[in-house]
């Protein structure tokens, strides 16, 4: 009989086209999800001036769509420990894509809202489970690398939200630009073909067979045939997964990963939501605040591939804490130039100290808990980060109706980056999945070896 354990076989796997059609589908997900979160900052001018809405109340449409997206964060992240991550992506996918669209047919701040609310339930809600199963089937020498890169789908998304808005809004206003995230409901046929089910969650449920099929495809020299039967490392804990998260000495990394969630999320949705506003209040037309917008997260793109690939080789806290830092460095000196090349590279760095520093906390978080509570764990840390993502509209709309200089507004919103670094500076690695796991590999491997050395 050929015994194989399931996580092992995947940890230790080459790169193979599995892995590819898996990265590009979860990547074009995350395409989606940025570019319907960012939208909404890119026409918040336009809204303000055809609804007669003060900054304030602008802000906090931003701030009940982002309920939304923690409250799908939660969820979805537990139903998906429960039900199989893939169903939860294809729901998530397309309530988000509906509702965005739908919401390009409002006629008023109040429909407009709702619709956005509960696109929001679907963009919290698909990422967490992106996540997890990109984390679940990557290679382990380069799993922190893949799981970054997929996530630079947001910022591909949100630079196609800011350069389509700029074609856009002058001529066609704002409503169309909602209505093309709709097409992806189009290719969903496809997504449901290509991405597999989480392996963990179909030995929990008893589909080897299922498992079988995927491990074929995934390392054909793995020799699956009929006779495999898959062996099991440790029993699953039973109880509830949000409860765990603070059980086995977490409970400390857990509450810094929240923080420094909540932190990314301040500056996220600071920036999306508010930076064409901002770009104005500093001295910058229309036009060139939303170019600022893509180069964020160019920004964020670049942070996320170089950094990201780092996080591997360094190790996570090694690479966070600094770009944290030179976020906040970024932040405060933006308003004090007026020079637009050196202002563009301070916004570059801002969106690898954000989106970037995000990115790679999803590697981050998705390989620190176990599997059998991993999409529960990334959920409940977006979801607390989400509260950042909450106040943030409505906090940085009530620092423009004080009117204060451009320069300040940038330093205050530069302290949740101080925040984040901090937090993540006390995350407790010993207690990680993966190094309990890796010492658990060593004991066993040690025994085996005494065992052997004994019968011999």
């Amino acid at each position: 009989m050929n015994v194989v354990n399931a996580s092992q076989a995947i940890d230790r796997s080459p790169f193979r086209l599995f892995h590819l059609s898996l990265i590009f589908w979860c990547f074009l997900i995350i395409v989606v999800d940025g570019y319907d979160v960012v939208i909404y900052g890119s026409v918040v001018p336009s809204l303000i001036e055809e609804w007669g809405i003060t900054p304030v109340a602008a802000g906090a449409i931003g701030s009940y769509t982002v309920m939304g997206t923690a409250l799908g964060a939660v969820i979805f992240g537990f139903l998906a420990d429960k039900i199989g991550r893939k169903k939860i992506i294809l729901f998530c996918t397309t309530l988000f894509s509906l509702f965005t669209a739908l919401s390009g047919f409002a006629d008023g701040p109040a429909m407009f809202t709702t619709f956005r609310v509960i696109a929001g339930l679907g963009l919290g809600g698909v990422m967490p489970n992106v996540i997890a199963l990109t984390t679940e089937y990557a290679p382990k020498q380069m799993r922190s690398a893949i799981v970054s890169f997929v996530f630079c789908g947001y910022s591909v998304g949100a630079i196609a939200a800011a350069l389509i808005s700029k074609s856009l809004l002058p001529e066609m206003g704002w409503k169309p630009i909602f209505w093309i995230a709709g097409l992806p409901l189009l290719i969903l046929p496809f997504i449901a073909k290509a991405i597999p089910e989480s392996a963990s969650f179909l030995l929990d449920k008893g589909k080897d067979y299922e498992v079988k099929k995927i491990l074929s495809k995934l390392d054909p020299q793995l020799n699956i045939s009929e006779d495999t039967r898959f062996e099991k490392l440790r029993v699953k804990e039973q109880g509830s997964s949000i409860v765990k998260l603070f059980e086995k000495k977490r409970a400390l990394s857990t509450i810094m990963f929240w923080i420094s969630c909540f932190s990314c999320f301040m500056l996220i949705y600071a920036m999306n939501t508010w930076l064409p506003k901002l770009m104005l209040q500093a001295g910058y037309d229309l036009s060139s605040s939303l170019i600022f917008v893509a180069m964020m997260n160019v920004g964020a793109i670049v942070g996320t591939i170089t950094f990201g690939r780092l996080a591997d080789k360094w190790g996570f806290k090694k690479v966070m804490i600094p770009l944290y830092i030179c976020g906040a460095i970024a932040l405060s000196a933006i308003g004090l130039t007026k020079n637009t090349a050196v202002a563009y590279m301070l916004i570059g760095v801002i969106g690898a100290a954000s989106v970037g520093v995000q990115n790679i906390t999803n590697a981050f978080v998705s390989q620190y808990y176990p599997a059998s509570m991993r999409s529960t764990g990334i959920g409940a840390t977006m979801a607390f980060g989400r509260v950042g993502g909450i106040l943030a509209p409505t906090f940085v709309g009530i620092l423009l109706t004080m009117n204060l200089p451009a320069q300040l507004n940038f330093t205050v919103i530069a302290s949740a980056a101080v925040l984040g670094a901090i937090a993540i500076l006390f995350v407790q690695e010993r207690y990680a999945a993966y190094n309990i796991e890796s010492e658990e590999t060593n004991a066993a491997q040690s025994y085996g070896g005494e065992e052997k050395a004994a019968k011999g």
